[in-house]
């Protein structure tokens, strides 16, 4: 390869460019881009970008990629391109794809198998619409609750997400050097992204060190020694530092100290927002030579211009950057196409498009919704709900798809408020849909409130038909959004929708739940308080309304637990599990709560041996009973706690194991953990 097709290799290009104006593709784009810039992998979804159409279908999706791949193999250096794509939540920007609850959902089932369902099935339905690698799993923690990417992770707790992690990158890729309906896993981003100052996405973040090392990478190396075949960089600076331009986090932390052999990734347009955004840099120039010569980033998501393209080639002439530095990413890209059969069969296979969005599919994400919901409090048992009892609906999550659905979602940003659930065509359902296949009629259903709180709605009709049923059930949540467009300058629900609940409640004297449909933990007022029942549904997915209907119902009983810490004030917006055990831990809900439908007790915890050393593990036990009036899975979780550490302030707990049980009524079980010093 010549020095400009190696470093075509190395710039990846959105798919905008390559979009006429009347949203089809553009040929004679496509031939600039790879004949004279020798590109080789273009991103995302025409329908983001100026495309024909909204949604694009696996076969019409197919279509693009393909006329892609032969321009591609006809021109420039012939060969194949990479297509990425963030199939985040299953293949969310393939129409009639199952779009799965988020991570944060996923987190809450305590069951790795959900993570590993969910990678399987977006892969193949990726790679229904000819793309080959998707830009999942996302590593980070969530630590700061304001952060609007919270709920595209595992949770706060480093070990939860690194059991994730591993069953998330196997569902993804399995055997993806032989299977064709795998693709190449991207572990992002790399590293430390979920803790800004501030909680506004891309803020610094100030992270010491030895808490790096020892919370934030660990999602990371489990992703490694699980093999992942990509990794994406974060966005923004660590401690002032920028990470795309850092030496410390992408040579010495992620290859020489994790082992991190595969492809590495800049985030969008990530070196030359170091001149234009962070000002960590003069110029493009300075950007691309330091992120070239300092790091072991192997391509740039560029992602609109020639600019990557053009300084590298200059830098390169001018011996600023040697041949051997581009040598050593184009080998691992190329490496990637091969293991990828891209040099055999870069094509759409057309047999998985007629599995996208199957009948088992679906079930799938149900039942990943099903394993997640967090029944938070239940007053009186005031849930399940009776088919016998008059119930009134309100809120707008109820009758809404695209709120279940959040950010990453149809749209990076979810539908359009022109587009609504219509984008869906009759895809996907809803809490209202679902609790009309439960009860045979349809509910009694009132908005009450507009989605952003802005005017509460025929407030009078609301009361007058809560006086008059038996429960309440009110839905409140939060509008799509995604990365800096989910900006929130407090926690705090909007106004009117708490407002709702309050009124409702007062002016009925009748019980009410309250179903959260959110991407982070979002301020509840007065509800914990107000509120006799409150589930927490987090962002279950396009299918998730039926599962919502069958907790309410009793159909399923709940079994998720939180996998953060839901804060009870601002000033909680940050505290975590692992926090430093003399800070004060008084959260709304700590991590790992939630209840369920039976009562069950906990008996006979016994240690093996009361000292722990190295070589020599301990095996703690202990005894479920359920003792009913339901049959109850149950998610055991063990933690620990150091008295002290010298030198180092313990932890308050850390998440050491946990697995989910199922009991029958009056069923007991013995739960065994081994514990290692290692």
């Amino acid at each position: 390869l010549t020095p400009k097709e190696k470093i075509g290799q190395m710039t990846q290009i959105e798919v905008g460019k390559l979009v006429d104006c009347n949203g089809y593709l553009n040929k004679s784009a496509v031939e600039y881009w790879i004949d004279e810039w020798k590109v080789g992998s273009f991103l995302e979804t025409p329908g983001n970008h100026g495309g024909r159409y909204s949604w694009y279908s696996p076969h019409t999706f197919a279509n693009f990629t393909d006329a892609v791949q032969r321009i591609a193999l006809e021109k420039g250096p012939k060969l194949p391109v990479l297509w990425g794509l963030d199939s985040v939540r299953g293949a969310n920007y393939v129409k009639g794809a199952v779009i799965f609850p988020a991570g944060i959902a996923t987190a809450a089932s305590f069951d790795p198998h959900q993570a590993y369902a969910a990678g399987r099935i977006a892969a193949k339905d990726t790679r229904a619409a000819g793309v080959h690698w998707a830009f999942a799993p996302v590593l980070d923690l969530g630590v700061n609750k304001l952060w609007p990417r919270c709920y595209e992770n595992f949770g706060e707790d480093p070990y939860l997400s690194s059991q994730m992690a591993v069953a998330s990158v196997h569902g993804f890729q399995g055997d993806y050097k032989k299977d064709r309906t795998r693709v190449a896993a991207c572990m992002k981003h790399f590293i430390g992204y979920g803790y800004p100052f501030d909680g506004s996405d891309r803020a610094n973040r100030h992270i010491a060190r030895n808490e790096l090392l020892e919370y934030y990478v660990p999602p990371f190396q489990a992703a490694i020694d699980a093999g992942v075949a990509t990794a994406m960089e974060s966005y923004s600076t660590i401690n002032g530092r920028p990470v795309v331009l850092s030496r410390y986090y992408l040579q010495e932390l992620l290859r020489d100290q994790l082992g991190f052999k595969g492809m590495l990734v800049t985030d969008w347009e990530e070196i030359n927002s170091q001149a234009t955004i962070y000002k960590t840099a003069k110029d493009y120039a300075q950007a691309t030579t330091a992120a070239l010569n300092r790091t072991s980033i192997d391509m740039s998501m560029v992602p609109d211009d020639e600019s990557f393209s053009q300084i590298t080639l200059d830098l390169v002439s001018n011996g600023t950057v040697p041949m051997s530095r581009l040598d050593e990413s184009v080998m691992r890209i190329l490496q990637l196409k091969k293991d990828l059969g891209l040099f055999d069969q870069p094509f759409a296979d057309e047999s998985l498009q007629e599995t996208v969005g199957s009948a088992q599919d679906i079930e799938a994400g149900r039942n990943a919704a099903r394993e997640s919901i967090t029944l938070l409090k239940n007053k009186n048992s005031v849930l399940p709900l009776s088919t016998n009892e008059s119930v009134l609906f309100l809120g707008p999550t109820l009758n809404s798809t695209r709120y279940m659905g959040g950010g990453w979602n149809v749209h990076w940003q979810g539908p359009s408020e022109q587009e609504g659930d219509s984008v869906y065509e009759g895809l996907g359902d809803t809490v209202l849909r679902g609790v009309k296949a439960i009860t045979g009629s349809d509910p009694k259903y009132l908005k009450g409130v507009d989605i952003d709180g802005k005017a509460l709605i025929d407030t009078d009709a609301v009361i007058a038909a809560a006086r008059s049923a038996d429960k309440i059930v009110i839905g409140l949540g939060e509008h799509t959004y995604a990365e800096i467009v989910g900006n929130i300058e407090n926690l705090a629900l909007p106004h009117n929708q708490l407002k709702l609940v309050e009124i409702v409640a007062r002016e009925s004297q009748k019980p009410v739940v309250v179903v959260l449909i959110e991407g982070r933990a979002r301020g509840l007022g007065r509800i914990p308080e107000i509120a006799d029942g409150i589930i927490d549904a987090y962002l279950p997915g396009i299918y998730g309304g039926q599962p919502i209907a069958e907790v309410l119902y009793g159909k399923v009983n709940p079994s998720g637990r939180l996998p953060f810490t839901y804060p009870g004030s601002e000033s909680q917006a940050s505290s975590m599990i692992w926090q430093a055990s003399y800070v004060p831990y008084t959260p709304q809900w700590p991590f790992g709560y939630g209840l369920g439908y039976s009562n069950l007790t906990y008996s006979n915890f016994t240690l093996s041996s009361n000292v722990l050393r190295v070589g020599s593990p301990v095996t703690a036990t202990v005894s479920i009973a359920n003792n009913g009036p339901h049959a109850q899975k149950e998610p055991v979780l063990l933690f620990t706690h150091q008295q002290y550490r010298f030198d180092a302030a313990p932890d308050l707990y850390r998440l050491r194991a946990f697995t989910k049980v199922e009991l029958a009524v009056g069923e007991s079980k013995q739960v065994s953990f081994t514990i290692k010093a290692e």
